[in-house]
């Protein structure tokens, strides 16, 4: 099929499942932008929310803020619940949780 084809270029056109900005590339699993690379990579490293218990599938912050690109700010707890829910990996970030839990 003619047109159909998924350039790199193309992929890069897309938007972040997080908060709808322009992805960058793949970052802990899924394809985001930079904001939500870094807001996720500062979130596990500062500690910010209940590692044990996200690590384990418990707790999940309820989701009910609306995320986007011009309120990605407002809502911490529901961003990174956002994150979570859309694909980003916790476990494939073994360098940024070494001695945080």
């Amino acid at each position: 099929m003619v047109g159909s084809e998924v350039t790199p270029r193309s992929r890069l056109e897309e938007q972040c499942p997080v908060c709808g900005d322009r992805v960058s590339g793949y970052h802990y699993g899924l394809l985001t932008c930079e904001s939500c690379k870094g807001f996720f990579k500062r979130t596990v490293q500062n500690k910010k929310v209940r590692m044990r218990s996200l690590l384990k599938g418990l707790e999940l912050p309820s989701s009910n803020c609306p995320v986007d690109k011009a309120g990605r700010k407002r809502c911490p707890r529901c961003r990174f619940a956002k994150c979570l829910q859309q694909g980003m990996k916790i476990e494939g970030s073994s360098n940024l949780l070494a001695g945080s839990i």
